[in-house]
């Protein structure tokens, strides 16, 4: 579908113009292009001048000052630095950041065009809400007033639940920690973001295998890799800069490439080795590699043996998935499985990389786990070079992740329980009986009443049943009454036909956006919709985190726009309003009443994120790495020499204790070639010390200069206590613990005996102290304490093979809910029915159906290079915009020839649950016979129906189109609740 939009012809002979006014006196290169008008860059400096490029001469285009600012893209993960240049406050062109080591000078087509993301006309220009059926323009005072009125007479109604605070990938660290802070204090854990429906189950089942749920190495690592294993990801398409590190490695190190996906990709096109397989089967798949390795002896035993639990019975389920069995299954023939074993064993380390194709189904959390599982089979993990790579999707998801906007968790990962609730309430200053006070309350089984504080709360990707399930059937007092969308695409998710319907139910919708977004118009409500102008991550400044855990600090390149505003000031906005900011901003400078101070808000995080290392990265720190880029290796991201030497690029998450520790950072998690204090980890020990009898710990193998050379739990006041090693904490450091353990006087103690009191606590204090830990000790003595050993602060472990915690221990297939492969079900069966985050989850009840027949072909989604997310901002970008103009579905000729559709004809793609979308037919051999793919970043049409005239004046994008979630089904992880959109069923017929 990518057609050239121009005839060619150009009106008037422009370079000559150009170049004979050059010619006549010398100019540096970004003089010339901003005199020439290029420097806008594409189409969008035709369309800027009339038409044709300017004329100018050399003298006019040195004469303006341009400022050069540093920022970071908003699309992708990979984390490319921009650099704007600006004149009297206008972003008049941009160049990628030639210094920067993860982009090296090299842009894609999204993030060649971020200034017209900024600049973009289509922008939601002014406050606005829906009133008898149209749009009106409102002042912020109004709409924060209206607004406000509205959720707190909910909030008194049916509870503070009743409200859904949907946050954002988009929102920088430092936004995205006050949003999740913000709910805390309205009181709901009804709060969460896209991760939930991109890498929740990577996360899930990540962290539950080794430690941590994020990518092990990094885009960079990938230089030293000597196989490059990529299954369910694009990243020619989905990650396009990354592809450079990718094909590095593919060209120095004659490192194999294999891509595992049901679609013949533009990542697969550069394949040494492609493996189609059905979709849906991927824990088959990767059982059916592994079986070719256990049966040839491939594995690394001396690694399981010491790093790895459970192994034994990984091979028990592997030893039923014969290359015929995998075959029946999966469609892909053993002997190419073989091949890829023995590639895999062969050319190690080896790195294993996935995206979304592995984590959007009922089962996404056994995928990501069998994908580790084969990492340390084959003894790939903690080694330069292997690892699990995983692409996240947004700017920022990893790091909003991280900051905690989502509703099983408060920043850090520190969950809900009353000791995450205390260790954040101490960060905080706040009274701890006035945040419980906050939140509902829910009569349990047993008749007595339970604090919604401590439970988890309903997951984006199932808001919509918030909304239209029976309040009998919730764990919650009442449904959601009002949803505020903030930075969120809801074309990105699945049940669209629901989703209009749960639209129309609520009392109000906001939406806070610099686009208006699917939800401003797939609805028909006439009244009740907000809308909000947040600025883009261009018009203010803050930390973000990259997929590789590093984080990059964006400068602001101009001012807020028309009349938007950042998201921490509307954050703050409504803190006012509800009458608790003082509270809020108590320990955060304010520039004025509603500027909360940016760099204050990162070192408040940095005081309480111990758990995953986030303390270590002030923002002297990031800034000194954004303007030195240059001192950094492109390969391993140290820098040599230079104000950051020794430091790893963007500080990579664990950065240990405070910044007087002056931790580098960890580039790849798990290796323990490198001391602790050099960027050197071990598998973390979060399971337990033993299991049935079997030891958890790692067993003789430490990290280089391990003063306990073997495996050890994680670190706490007793432990170091039993090590003596309890002397060497500071006075100042001893106090904090004490008041971790909720030990009261202790500071009064100290400050009698003075020096004396780095002797040990008075016996009555031991008990109490005892158990603080590393993650809850705020003065990071402790870990200080272990690294000055060369120990891991959260212990040295084994990574565990079997997750006994979860629904499926060992990783097993399971058949989609909607499968065409009926004779497959008795063997395979999805889950039977239950009931999580609040609300009931259906497995057996949909799968019990058989639709096959009427609905025959696969259906599955993914991404274009052209567009991001729900594609709102990026389809009213107009260079983005010509390149892609319909929305379609690839069908394969068989398929095509038996429906009797022609390429290029209008099709209709109609889902079992009643969604149908109207769309171009794209007749392609990418896909395989009975499988159909389409994109999911269009909206703007419903079933068939036009909505253009539903956005605002002049805030509707240029391209509008069909969303394939439309048409997609019902499906939730059995961990996460992720959405299911890579294998349902659909039928295709002529339009």
């Amino acid at each position: 579908m990518l057609r050239k939009k121009t005839n060619g012809v150009a009106r008037r002979p422009q370079r000559t113009s150009i170049l004979s006014k050059v010619a006549e006196s010398s100019v540096d290169r970004r003089a010339f292009l901003r005199g020439s008008g290029l420097a806008i860059g594409g189409l969008a400096a035709i369309s800027a001048t009339g038409g044709s490029v300017t004329k100018a001469n050399a003298a006019t285009a040195a004469a303006g000052a341009v400022e050069t600012i540093k920022s970071v893209c908003t699309h992708c993960s990979v984390g490319c630095t921009v650099v704007a240049e600006v004149q009297n406050g206008v972003w008049t062109g941009q160049e990628p950041g030639w210094d920067s080591p993860f982009n090296l000078g090299a842009h894609c087509a999204k993030g060649a065009s971020v200034r017209e993301h900024a600049h973009g006309e289509r922008r939601l220009k002014y406050p606005m809400k829906k009133e008898g059926g149209e749009w009106k323009r409102i002042s912020w005072e109004q709409a924060i007033n209206e607004i406000g009125d509205g959720m707190m007479q909910i909030r008194e109604e049916s509870g503070p639940d009743s409200v859904y605070w949907l946050g954002s990938a988009k929102h920088n660290n430092e936004q995205a920690y006050l949003f999740r802070k913000f709910a805390a204090y309205w009181g709901t854990n009804n709060v969460d973001h896209q991760a939930r429906i991109c890498h929740s189950t990577t996360v899930a089942g990540v962290a539950n295998t080794w430690g941590y749920g994020a990518m092990t190495n990094s885009y960079n690592d990938i230089h030293n890799s000597r196989a490059i294993f990529i299954i369910g990801g694009n990243p020619a398409e989905a990650h396009p800069v990354s592809l450079l590190h990718v094909l590095k490695a593919k060209e120095q190190n004659n490192a194999p490439l294999i891509v595992c996906d049901p679609r013949f990709t533009r990542t697969a096109a550069h394949a040494d080795e492609y493996v189609r397989f059905r979709p849906g089967t991927d824990v088959a798949l990767v059982w059916g590699i592994l079986w070719h390795i256990f049966e040839n002896g491939w594995e690394d035993q001396e690694f399981i043996r010491t790093r790895v639990w459970g192994m034994d019975q990984i091979k028990e389920e592997v030893a039923k998935w014969t290359p015929e069995e995998v075959e029946r299954v999966t469609g892909t023939p053993g002997s190419q499985l073989k091949r890829v074993a023995r590639t895999l064993a062969n050319n190690r380390p080896g790195t294993v990389i996935w995206c979304m194709g592995g984590t959007q189904h009922t089962t996404g959390n056994n995928n990501t786990r069998a994908y580790c599982i084969l990492q340390l089979a084959l003894g790939n993990m903690g080694t330069s070079g292997g690892g699990t790579n995983i692409f996240r999707g947004h700017d920022n998801v990893q790091g909003a992740t991280d900051l905690g906007v989502l509703s099983h968790t408060l920043p850090g990962y520190y969950g809900l329980s009353k000791g995450a609730w205390a260790h954040w309430g101490r960060v905080w200053g706040e009274d701890g009986e006035w945040l419980a006070g906050q939140f509902d309350t829910l009569k349990g089984a047993d008749g007595k009443d339970k604090s919604m504080q401590n439970l988890t709360g309903i997951p984006v990707s199932r808001w919509i049943d918030g909304i239209l399930e029976d309040k009998e059937n919730m764990d919650q007092p009442n449904n959601v009454r009002a949803m505020v969308l903030w930075g969120h695409a809801p074309n990105s998710q699945t049940r669209m036909t629901e989703m209009k319907t749960a639209m129309e139910k609520l009392d109000m919708l906001v939406v806070v956006d610099p686009y208006p977004t699917v939800s401003a118009v797939l609805h028909d409500r006439t009244d009740g919709v907000y809308l909000l102008p947040a600025c883009t991550q261009f018009e203010t400044r803050g930390s973000v985190t990259a997929s590789n855990r590093s984080l990059q600090w964006r400068d602001k390149v101009v001012d807020p726009l028309f009349e938007s505003l950042p998201d921490h000031v509307i954050i703050a906005k409504f803190a006012n309003k509800f009458g608790w900011a003082d509270r809020f901003f108590r320990n955060i400078e304010m520039e004025d009443a509603e500027t909360p101070n940016i760099e204050s808000v990162t070192r408040e995080f940095n005081r309480g994120m111990w758990t995953i290392g986030y303390t270590g990265q002030t923002p002297e720190r990031l800034k000194t790495h954004m303007a030195n880029q240059h001192t950094f290796d492109r390969t391993t991201l140290r820098a040599v020499g230079g104000p950051a030497d020794g430091d790893y690029y963007g500080l990579p998450w664990p950065c240990w204790g405070n910044a007087e520790l002056n931790h580098p950072g960890t580039p790849n998690l798990y290796d323990m070639s490198k001391p602790v204090s050099e960027g050197g980890l071990t598998f973390r020990a979060r399971f337990g010390v033993e299991r049935d009898g079997d030891n958890l710990l790692a067993e003789g193998v430490y990290s280089a200069g391990s003063d306990i050379q073997d495996g050890y739990p994680e670190f706490t006041y007793q432990m170091l206590k039993d090590l003596g090693w309890h002397t060497e904490l500071t006075q100042n450091e001893r106090a904090y613990i004490a008041k971790a353990a909720g030990v009261d006087g202790f500071a009064d103690y100290t400050e009698e005996v003075g020096e004396q009191s780095m002797s040990p606590f008075p016996s009555d204090y031991d008990d109490k102290v005892a158990k603080v830990n590393w993650k809850t000790d705020l003065s990071g003595g402790i870990q200080r304490v272990a690294i000055a050993h060369e120990c891991a602060p959260f212990g040295n472990a084994k990574a565990r093979a079997v997750v006994w915690t979860f629904p499926d221990p060992v990783p097993i297939h399971r058949e989609p809910l909607y499968t065409n492969r009926r004779d497959l079900v008795e063997d395979y069966p999805t889950y039977e029915d239950r009931h999580a985050y609040r609300l009931p989850t259906l497995y057996a009840s949909i799968q019990k159906n058989d639709v096959s027949k009427e609905f025959p072909i696969i259906l599955t989604s993914g991404r274009l290079v052209e567009y991001e997310g729900g594609g709102e901002e990026t389809r009213s970008n107009p260079w983005l915009a010509e390149l892609q103009q319909d929305m379609f579905v690839e069908i394969h000729p068989r398929d095509a020839n038996n429906i009797g559709v022609r390429d290029g004809a209008q099709v209709w793609v109609e889902g079992p649950e009643g969604g149908k979308v109207k769309v171009m037919a794209m007749v392609t051999e990418r896909v395989g016979e009975g499988v159909a793919f389409m994109p999911f970043h269009f909206g703007g049409h419903y079933q068939g129906a036009d909505l253009r005239d539903k956005y605002p004046d002049g805030a509707d994008p240029y391209v509008l189109g069909e969303s394939s979630n439309t048409a997609q089904t019902y499906g939730y992880d059995s961990v996460t609740q992720m959405q299911e959109t890579k294998c349902t069923l659909c039928k295709i017929s002529a339009a």
